[in-house]
C-alpha cells in the first residue's frame, strides 16, 4: 500500500492572492490533502498569480519545474523607489517620472541578457543568513548580481506616473530589480505563466480539490513539448 504521505499526487495550478506567503498556500493545501506538499517557485506576499503546488510523490519533479520561464504583469510606480522594490518597503527616493522617450530608453537596456543586484528583501543567503532578515534589522550588505534573460518587455499602458509592463523572463529573474532599474518600484505583480502552464487554468486556494491535480505524466509531457517547441 502506498503511504498516505505520497498520495494524492500531482500538480495544482493555484491563483495565489495578495497577502499570504507561498508557504502559507502550500500549508493550506497540505492540510486539505494530508500529503507531502511543495511548490515550484515562490511568489512574494504582495504578489499574486500562478503558483505551481506539488503534491505527494510528484514533489520529486520540482527540479524539472523550477527552471521554467515565467511571465508577469506588473504596475511600476515611476515616482519613487522603495527599500524593497515593492509597496511593502519604505520610500528611499522620490522621482520625476520620465517621458515616453526616456522610459523606452530605460526599458531597452533591460531587454535580453541583463545583470542586476538581487533585491535586499529576498530569500538569498548572505553570510549564511537570509537577506530579508538582515534588511529588517537595518544591516546594509552589498547584494550579489543575478544574471537573467528578459525575453520580452512590453508596455501595456503608461499614465505618466505608473507603467504597466508585460514581461517574459528566465527563471530566477527578480521583477522588483527590473522595476528599480527602470526608476521605480512594483506597485503590483501578477504571474500569468510558468512554462506551458497558464493562470487561466488556475483556481483560488479555497476552490482547490484533490481531483484538480494534474497527473505527473501529463505535467512532464507538457514541459517537454514546450521545450521542444523552443528548440525548433
Amino acid at each position: 500500500m502506498v503511504p498516505r504521505a505520497l498520495e494524492p499526487s500531482g500538480v495544482a495550478l493555484v491563483d495565489k492572492p495578495a497577502g499570504p506567503s507561498s508557504f502559507a498556500i502550500v500549508a493550506q493545501i497540505r492540510r486539505m490533502t494530508g500529503a507531502r506538499t511543495g511548490h515550484a517557485g515562490t511568489l512574494d506576499p504582495f504578489a499574486t498569480g500562478l503558483l505551481l503546488v506539488l503534491s505527494g510523490r510528484t514533489t520529486k519533479i520540482a527540479p524539472c519545474l523550477v527552471g521554467l520561464d515565467k511571465r508577469y504583469l506588473t504596475d511600476v510606480d515611476l515616482t519613487s523607489r522603495t527599500s524593497t522594490g515593492d509597496p511593502e518597503g519604505e520610500i528611499v527616493e522620490t522621482l520625476d517620472p520620465p517621458d515616453d522617450a526616456e522610459l523606452e530608453r530605460r526599458l531597452a537596456a533591460l531587454r535580453g541578457e541583463i545583470e542586476l543586484p538581487i533585491p535586499a528583501a529576498s530569500a538569498v543567503k548572505i553570510g549564511g543568513e537570509r537577506a530579508y532578515r538582515l534588511a529588517r534589522r537595518g544591516v546594509e550588505v552589498e547584494m550579489p548580481l543575478r544574471r537573467s534573460v528578459v525575453h520580452a518587455l512590453d508596455v501595456i499602458a503608461y499614465t505618466g506616473d505608473v507603467v504597466t509592463l508585460d514581461l517574459r523572463v528566465s527563471s530566477g529573474t527578480y521583477v522588483r530589480a527590473i522595476a528599480d532599474a527602470a526608476g521605480g518600484h512594483c506597485r503590483t505583480l501578477r504571474r500569468t505563466e510558468v512554462g506551458p502552464f497558464d493562470l487561466s487554468d488556475a483556481v483560488a486556494p479555497s476552490d482547490f480539490e484533490p481531483g484538480l491535480l494534474l497527473p505527473e505524466a501529463d505535467v512532464l509531457d507538457r514541459v517537454e513539448r514546450a521545450r521542444a517547441e523552443r528548440r525548433a
